[in-house]
């Protein structure tokens, strides 16, 4: 059983900064793609940032210059930064994981239960 738990969300001023992690459990023999997507009210889950295993990272054009992914292969683990922070921001915030159970396995998408991330103005 693969569990994606997040954590760091929660209500922060117009312009402050918030740091989201989120840690992968389970069984798992690698994760090639960990990221974050969000979800406002009314909207469509869009992507934020992902990164993959090597370091390669994309960003959505509302997060470039603003947030900034990383990640801890060893901990099965990945950050978002949000710094600069507008209220257009606030939404829940998904962890995914594009991983292998197994060495022989294929890829599967696996998403955590999210964080709410609030930006008042």
């Amino acid at each position: 059983q693969v569990q994606l738990v997040e954590s760091g969300g929660g209500l922060v001023q117009d312009g402050g900064s918030l740091r989201l992690s989120c840690a992968a459990s389970g069984s798992i023999a690698s994760i090639n793609v960990m990221g974050w997507y969000r979800q406002a009210p009314g909207m469509q889950r869009e992507l934020v940032a992902v990164a993959t295993r090597g370091g390669r990272t994309n960003y959505a054009d509302s997060a470039k210059g603003r947030f900034t992914i990383s990640r801890d292969n060893a901990k099965n683990t990945v950050y978002l930064q949000m710094s600069s922070l507008k209220p257009e921001d606030t939404a829940v915030y998904y962890c995914n994981a594009l991983l292998a159970l197994y060495a022989w396995s294929g890829l599967r998408d696996y998403w955590g239960q999210g964080t709410q991330v609030t930006v008042s103005s």
